[in-house]
């Protein structure tokens, strides 16, 4: 590839771009890798083979409720495709450095990755590698050329505010993920858009922001509803610190939903457990895990992508713990 680009007098991204068939390539620079191709003695683009060798899986926790139904649905999926799967999951695996080397793994065709930690900077070196690969749930914004699957989070945390907001709630607490995550980011916006329809602008005194457990959920909860003018209901960014803020609300005698109404993020089987059942809402997770390998086999056998982000609708589930104010 670095042969080519200095050939044709381009990047290696653009060669990259031209070889895997993408977009954003003008036809005349397309043509000068083409040629350059030819003149090297090379093989376009439509007549080289798919990529064979196993996917690698990289999901640098544990593998319960979001994270496993996420990786169960890639691990089956695979299978239906006769692909084997290469597994690197576990929060250990977060200080392992993967990306770097893995174009140059023996045995590895592609990859797809959850939730990636690394920085932004290691994926677009894998991306201008040429190594195929899929993100599932991006942490932070990524290249419109990566390939990517996540749910619509401003789309979820609008309807879930709405459906406050249409219940009478104004003074809504917001337990937030952490700001650096997109997913946090995106959900916060959608919360604001619904305040805003409602006629009603967001305090930033009802915001706290900390990891998505149900620890941080119990503490951030306890902290907001023990201000003199609490709110009469809380948000949590997911169902984990959702049935945390449940937890608080109970230690300090509050009915929920008659006193204070909760609701989370996910609809993971927690959700259901909890007494009352969370309000949620719904993410697509095994259907995330199943685009993700769609979008790689077409990678690997070198298919025209013409959408490379794909967003999938969440669904807002009601259920008993959200209520009218003062119910």
């Amino acid at each position: 590839m670095r042969d080519i680009a200095s050939h044709a007098g381009v990047s290696i991204a653009t060669v990259s771009r031209v070889l895997n068939d993408q977009e954003h390539v003008s036809p005349g620079t397309r043509e000068l890798v083409q040629q350059a191709i030819d003149e090297l003695g090379g093989r376009g683009p439509r007549r080289r083979p798919a990529r064979t060798g196993a996917v690698f899986v990289r999901c640098p926790y544990l593998l319960t409720d979001y994270f496993g139904l996420i990786v169960s649905s890639i691990a089956e999926t695979l299978d239906l495709h006769g692909r084997q799967l290469v597994l690197n999951a576990g929060e250990a695996a977060q200080h392992t450095s993967v990306l770097p080397t893995l174009a140059n793994r023996p045995g590895i065709g592609g990859a797809i990755v959850v939730l990636p930690p690394e920085p932004g900077e290691e994926l677009v070196a894998l991306q201008e590698s040429g190594f195929p690969f899929v993100i599932v749930d991006p942490r932070e914004n990524v290249p419109r050329d990566i390939a990517a699957v996540s749910a619509s989070h401003f789309a979820g945390a609008r309807s879930l505010t709405a459906h406050l907001t249409e219940l009478g709630h104004r003074r809504i607490g917001l337990l937030a993920g952490p700001e650096n995550w997109l997913a946090g980011n995106a959900r916060r916006a959608g919360h604001i858009a619904a305040l805003a329809e409602a006629g009603t602008l967001l305090d930033p005194r009802l915001v706290v922001a900390g990891q998505p457990t149900v620890r941080f959920g119990f503490e951030a909860a306890l902290h907001l509803l023990s201000a003199e003018e609490r709110p009469t209901a809380l948000l949590g960014f997911n169902d984990k610190v959702a049935s945390g803020a449940l937890a608080a609300a109970a230690q300090l005698g509050l009915r929920v939903p008659e006193d204070l109404s909760i609701a989370g993020f996910d609809d993971i089987d927690l959700a259901e457990a909890t007494r009352p059942a969370l309000t949620t809402v719904r993410q697509p997770l095994g259907e995330m895990g199943r685009i993700a390998v769609g979008l790689l086999i077409r990678l690997l056998e070198r298919h025209r992508l013409d959408a490379l982000h794909v967003e999938l609708a969440t669904d807002l589930i009601i259920r008993e713990s959200t209520g009218p104010v003062g119910h």
